[in-house]
């Protein structure tokens, strides 16, 4: 005797669900938080929960990705060494309270804290645009350009135009995007046109049906690094677009922050986009990392993390968290999505609790509404503990920033969510010096001009209703 269709789906259902549950509290990524989220989905939607799971739940590269970025690894380090034994004179300067601060970075990431670097900071579009386009013009040797999204509108063609100008003359081009965020140039005519000018250009993380069998495809590089002759990087969070941004220009302006580099950090720049470069072509360039690096006296101390899926999965929290712990009097912070963990939440709020005034600068308008909630769910127990909440009012402000007590600085490619700061791979500077973070916190006081405080009785008195969009929304916080 056959058993009813509803009974096999039934005990199918049980079964799916016991073994998901299984799978998700012995993986060894991930947090608490994490997991509950996924049980939940799973237990409310069961077929379309696993489903969801079984394509997004882990941090699943895929198997050569895994074996290029570990070959990567036993190699590099003999080169991080010789960099390091040659730059030891330089030391940077840390005040013992803020040391802490790059204490954790050194022991989570592959890099150090490195002195005698010039940095300048560029907070506009057309400011991004020039000077880049400027150092592409006068390369000699190798221009190196990895990016998130490029997009083939009037700024893109002008970096088309110059890397093909570059490749002409005789310097290695090699350009690698995202495959999902630069659909777009993949899909455009200026594709061929970069490939006949004699520039190497390579798509990272290839998202199609067949790699969902082997890969998480929703893993992306986030990271916008461009390093010229060895000797001049640039890193932060400007795509190679126009800040009108054509695919979602209801939103635009594009408000970014991008820092100019000479020194050696230059030398972990390069080295981080080198192992992606590896991954995405199998090609080694050992050589290009041979060279010693010109120093600055009294320039700024930074140190480079490179953060992903295949790295440390709370990297980038750990050092957040232990700057909100070492700041004293001032911490202001501004990133396009707000949706962290738990714990670096917890921090921030306790920061505020301790008397330090601690401004969070996020857009008003955001291009997902979805993550947009999610972020705002978070409002009533900021506000409670004394968090100053500004909504920027003048497009949507990409700037990933931070200023500690006018002294340590953050700039770099990761949002404050969970997708980068435990999915994507990002790159980010952490640094050392009054003059560079005082520059920086004065950009940052211009964004927060054209900022509205959000009200906060409004947000401490919400209606039944929003509170339940709000937190549910919240709910899904772990899987945004």
């Amino acid at each position: 005797m056959s058993l009813p269709l509803e009974l096999l789906l039934l005990a199918g259902h049980v079964l799916l669900v016991v073994w998901l549950l299984g799978e998700i509290l012995l993986r060894q990524e991930g947090t608490s938080d994490t997991r509950l989220a996924w049980i939940t989905l799973i237990m409310l939607l069961p077929y379309m929960g696993a489903l969801a799971y079984m394509l997004f739940g882990g941090r699943w590269l895929g198997r050569r990705r895994r074996r290029l970025h570990a070959e990567s690894h036993r190699r590099l380090p003999t080169f991080r060494r010789a960099a390091r034994e040659i730059l030891a004179d330089i030391q940077p300067t840390v005040p013992d309270r803020l040391q802490p601060i790059f204490d954790i970075a050194g022991a989570l990431s592959d890099t150090d804290l490195l002195g005698g670097n010039d940095l300048e900071l560029l907070g506009r579009g057309e400011d991004f645009t020039n000077r880049a386009i400027a150092d592409i013009e006068a390369a000699q040797e190798t221009v190196h350009l990895l990016t998130y999204i490029f997009l083939p509108d009037d700024v893109g063609r002008r970096f088309c135009d110059a890397l093909i100008a570059a490749a002409q003359r005789g310097v290695q081009v090699r350009l690698l995007v995202d495959s999902v965020g630069s659909k777009r140039l993949l899909r455009s005519d200026l594709k061929a046109r970069l490939k006949e000018g004699g520039v190497q250009l390579h798509d990272m993380l290839p998202a199609h049906m067949l790699r969902m069998a082997f890969a998480r495809v929703d893993l992306r590089n986030h990271r916008k690094i461009l390093v010229i002759d060895n000797e001049i990087g640039w890193a932060g969070s400007r795509n190679i677009a126009s800040p009108a941004f054509a695919v979602k220009a209801k939103f635009a302006p594009w408000v970014d922050c991008t820092v100019r580099i000479k020194g050696p950090a230059v030398h972990d720049l390069q080295m981080l986009f080198l192992e992606d470069w590896h991954a995405a072509t199998e090609e080694e360039h050992d050589d290009l990392l041979r060279r010693v690096h010109e120093t600055f006296e009294g320039g700024t101390d930074l140190q480079v993390i490179g953060t992903g899926p295949d790295c440390g999965i709370d990297t980038l929290q750990q050092i957040l968290r232990t700057s909100f712990h070492a700041a004293r009097e001032e911490l202001i912070l501004t990133t396009p999505y707000y949706v962290p963990d738990a714990a670096t939440e917890v921090a921030l709020r306790g920061t505020a609790m301790r008397g330090v005034r601690t401004i969070l600068i996020v857009p008003r308008r955001n291009d997902s509404r979805l993550v947009g909630l999610a972020s705002r769910s978070h409002y009533p127990d900021l506000i409670r503990a004394g968090v100053e909440i500004h909504e920027y009012e003048a497009g949507l402000l990409h700037a990933k920033t931070m200023v500690v007590d006018r002294e340590v600085f953050m700039i770099g490619s990761a949002n404050l969510d969970r997708r980068s700061l435990e999915l994507n791979f990002e790159v980010s500077l952490f640094g050392w010096c009054p003059q560079f973070a005082s520059q920086l916190r004065f950009l940052q006081m211009s964004y927060l001009n054209d900022a509205r405080p959000v009200d906060t009785a409004k947000w401490l008195q919400l209606s039944n209703s929003r509170r339940l969009l709000g937190n549910a929304a919240g709910l899904l916080s772990p899987l945004l």
